[in-house]
């Protein structure tokens, strides 16, 4: 009689079926305490992980570098036995054998109370993804929940298992100087985008001077003659739109304009914030001539909200954005803007990144970068009504 011969997989192990008995192959709870017990006393590698569960050591590499074709059942085991032994992966290794992960993920917040700004990221991105390409180099993006933004989880994550070489942080990350030690601390090749002040702890930074940028669309403003503005900000603690508001202050002061004629709001970058706090301001007597927003999407908010108002622009009222996204020049009147060089941003960052991973052990010198931005003058920018 022929016997039917398969393989199950049991909780203790791979078992075989023979005439509807299981004979244990191997696995028993009590030979694997005593492996984990021994592999724990030395580094563990990754032949270890394999051989706690009970895979091939390619299968192992595959379930790490986010393979396909790894059932769940045999990716949850690998993933556990990573977990118990703890297994590390030293990326500076990796790389002198050859064995580049060769990723780099760029990491963007999520606020499921807010629309994202999608030019933004899609912006960086590409820039990124293009610098990558020539590169021989892999993009990822991760983005992060609200209720995460405080936790390192996701950064070990992305070290140790994902095996990232280098990181670009967006803000308000890239604002977060202890997350930008934790990284560095790790080994990883660090870029922050648009952070709000220089830091010599992170390997490199790249923007544009907010603050100049701020002042010269203010300043284009009081030329044309107006004296009486609103300022519609960013996300609270969002550095590069505080130093845009420190900007329109100072051309300001130097302009003699006193606090009294400046009404600043608070937005959040999104079309919406742009459109209530538009109207709050011009429900006000005086109201403003002028109307300055940290982000074009918030601009064309405050546009809507006019012309639902019946004001007319620019002749009765100005209205001037940050960012130049596509947006600003397709609607009517066209935004006078301040050009922000977003894709070469996420281009520069990826090489700075490669620039890192080529001296590694600590031999790469801060870095920060500023790029030029440029005032954008368009038709909802003009001199207020009676002026000449």
């Amino acid at each position: 009689m022929r016997l039917k011969l398969g393989l199950s997989l049991h909780p203790s192990g791979y078992v075989r079926m023979c005439n509807n008995q299981l004979y244990t192959l191997c696995v028993h709870e009590r030979r694997a305490s005593g492996r984990l017990e021994s592999m724990t006393k030395k580094r563990p590698t990754i032949d270890d992980v394999a051989s706690l569960s009970g895979v091939a050591r390619v299968t192992v590499s595959r379930v790490l570098n986010g393979g396909e074709n790894v059932r769940a059942e045999v990716r949850e085991r690998v993933l556990k036995a990573v977990e118990q032994l703890d297994y590390r992966v030293n990326v500076q290794a990796r790389t002198l054998a050859g064995g580049s992960s060769q990723l780099v993920t760029i990491v963007h917040p999520v606020d499921q109370e807010t629309e994202p700004n999608s030019y933004w990221e899609s912006a960086l991105e590409l820039g990124a993804l293009r610098a990558c390409t020539s590169q021989g180099l892999q993009l990822v993006t991760r983005r992060i929940a609200r209720p995460d933004w405080g936790e390192r989880r996701w950064v070990t994550e992305l070290i140790d298992q994902a095996f990232v070489e280098g990181i670009i942080l967006t803000p308000p990350f890239s604002d977060d100087r202890n997350l930008s030690q934790f990284i560095a601390d790790r080994g990883c090749a660090l870029v922050c985008i648009a952070p709000g002040s220089p830091n010599n702890n992170v390997p490199a930074t790249v923007g544009i001077d907010d603050e100049r940028a701020g002042f010269e669309i203010a300043n284009h403003l009081l030329q044309l003659g107006h004296r009486h503005f609103a300022f519609i900000g960013g996300l609270i603690g969002h550095s590069a739109a505080e130093q845009r508001w420190d900007g329109v202050l100072r051309a300001m002061r130097e302009a003699g304009i006193p606090p009294s004629q400046i009404e600043s709001l608070q937005g959040d970058f999104t079309f919406k914030s742009g459109v209530d706090l538009a109207r709050e301001a011009l429900a006000k007597a005086p109201g403003p001539t002028a109307i300055i927003c940290a982000n074009d999407d918030m601009a064309v908010g405050a546009l809507f909200a006019a012309h639902k108002l019946g004001i007319e622009i620019p002749e009765h009222l100005s209205i001037t954005g940050f960012d130049n996204t596509p947006v600003s020049a397709r609607i009517w009147p066209p935004l006078t803007t301040i050009h922000q060089p977003i894709q070469e941003m996420g281009s520069r960052a990826v090489e700075l990144i490669v620039e890192q991973l080529k001296r590694p052990n600590g031999q790469f010198s801060p870095h920060h970068e500023r790029l030029d931005h440029l005032l954008i003058e368009r038709e909802s920018s003009a001199a207020p009504a009676g002026v000449i």
